[in-house]
């Protein structure tokens, strides 16, 4: 070899690294915006004067968002080139990230955040395309590892990140940060990533997105504001569920029989696949919700700080990193068994959170988070395997996004049901035991008992209302977390149903 193609070589090797560390660095981004804003959900609850179940659509909306464009990815890289695709979606995942630190309302904040989720959308698998495109393939397991470590990585920084940011400063610096790193994103995407191939025959199934699109974001908006408009005594929910159910019509009508639809039925054929489904819709049931209602629990009950709450939820990750590394070898005598232990430990931190009360310690909830990241990342790997086990090759990147978009769908629902679930339990419980405050309970007159809630002046009584109603919120979490739990162990049975293949043959 001369000297000269020596150099180029070295050339392009330093340049497929850059390529990585630019990519890497574009989904670790992305991963810390999924998780980076449940910390500061209290804060922007007082900020923006909004009630728990509305603070939530802060992250249902960034998920929706994230859902809907995840299975466009294909055609936009078709149409635009991946360069060209991922310099739009660094661009505007940045502005939409800033734009949502600049929110001045509720609306706003849901607004950006919609766009912040579909900006990012493209961003993971795109990247893992370039990679797989740019490197050698006797270079493709380091390159995807080194790539996997940010996307594993993300969500454990986020929390961790924000708690400290949001306790120092405020909420909008949760969302300024990923702002100056989104820069450098762009600069190296700008810089080294070169393919701008593009396809101008390709072709969009725009009936299949719409539809979808409409029938997903009805959907959420009626699990948003049905417990707060008394579910379908409403003329506005009656509206949501019709638009639902017609659009939901409409795209497995037209899935059905287009020619090249947006998402193809017929892949369902396959046994492994449509249990694949199924379970990862209940996998994305379990994956974010936890984290969702973790900040407000400890800091509007226990009046954890956000640097703590953050650590704690830091700990899932560090759980879903152990997961990954155990998973190898569990996969090696059969990915079923990872798959059911993935699940069975998700449904097993539940209960045991469910076994809480408000004396809860941070060694308790630090173990339950580690459980349950522990289960996410056992259960991540095998899950993929066995849904593609019967696929072909070239129905993986279609499969991938029906993958990504009902996990997507299932953390959305799940997070509006469960903050339902509290919020009812919460009134239903504060009604119970407000009953015992009356002037026939003789318990109230002992000071012994009593202490300092004073029945007999107003902020006795204030005092006595806000630890009521205390008692009665957790008892709204413990439900929602059996209700986390049971869908945990219902997922197991079916797991049973799933055929073994080996890929090799």
């Amino acid at each position: 070899m001369t000297v000269q193609a020596s150099i180029t070589e070295d050339r392009a090797t330093l340049r497929h690294w850059l390529i990585l560390a630019t990519v890497t660095l574009s989904s670790t981004l992305y991963g810390m915006s999924i998780t980076i804003a449940n910390i500061a959900l209290p804060q922007l609850q007082g900020a923006l004067g909004a009630t728990q179940d509305q603070i939530a659509w802060t992250v249902t909306f960034n998920i929706v968002g994230t859902a809907v464009i995840t299975p466009m990815t294909g055609w936009l890289t078709q149409r635009f080139g991946r360069r060209r695709l991922m310099l739009y979606a660094v661009a505007g995942f940045a502005i939409s990230s800033i734009l949502c630190g600049l929110a001045t309302s509720l609306p706003e904040l849901v607004v950006y955040r919609i766009c912040q989720g579909a900006f990012g959308a493209p961003l993971v698998p795109l990247s893992q395309a370039i990679i797989l495109e740019v490197f050698p393939r006797r270079q493709h397991s380091i390159a995807t590892a080194v790539w996997g470590m940010g996307v594993v990585f993300g969500p454990v920084i986020g929390p961790t990140v924000g708690g400290y940011i949001s306790e120092a400063y405020d909420w909008r610096w949760v969302f300024y940060i990923i702002g100056p790193f989104s820069v450098l994103a762009f600069v190296g995407s700008w810089l080294y990533v070169r393919d701008d191939r593009v396809d101008p025959n390709s072709r969009l199934d725009w009936t299949g997105f719409i539809s979808l699109s409409i029938a997903l974001a009805a959907l959420q908006l009626l699990l948003d504001r049905g417990n707060r408009l008394d579910w379908f005594d409403s003329t506005e929910v009656m509206i949501e569920a019709a638009v639902a159910l017609i659009c939901f019509h409409i795209f497995v009508a037209h899935i059905l029989t287009a020619p090249k639809p947006y998402l193809n039925p017929w892949l369902l054929r396959d046994r492994n696949y449509a249990l694949g489904v199924i379970l990862v819709f209940l996998y994305g049931m379990l994956n974010f919700t936890p984290m969702v209602l973790f900040p407000t629990m400890l800091q509007n009950l226990r009046g954890y700080p956000d640097s703590i709450v953050g650590i704690l939820l830091a700990v899932r990750g560090i759980g879903a990193l152990l997961g990954n590394i155990v998973v190898v070898w569990i996969n090696r005598i059969d990915p079923r068994i990872g798959l059911a232990l993935g699940f069975a430990a998700q449904a097993g931190s539940c209960l045991f959170l469910a076994q809480f009360d408000i004396n809860m310690t941070t060694t308790d909830v630090a173990w339950a988070s580690a459980i349950q990241g522990f289960g996410v990342g056992l259960a991540w790997v095998p899950l993929t395997i066995i849904m593609f086990s019967g696929i072909d090759s070239k129905d993986l990147p279609e499969g991938a996004s029906v993958l990504h978009l009902l996990r997507n769908i299932g953390s959305s629902i799940y997070i509006s049901l469960t903050v339902t679930v509290i919020i009812r339990s919460t009134t239903t419980n504060y009604m119970d035991m407000s009953r015992a405050i009356n002037p026939y309970n003789e318990l109230l007159s002992f000071p012994d008992t009593m202490g300092r809630w004073d029945v007999g002046s107003v902020e006795g009584l204030s005092r006595l209302s806000g630890e009521i109603e205390r008692q009665a919120s957790m008892i709204g979490y413990l439900n929602a977390f059996y209700l986390l739990a049971i869908t945990g162990f219902v997922s197991i049975p079916i797991i049973l149903l799933v055929r073994r293949h080996d890929r090799r043959s």
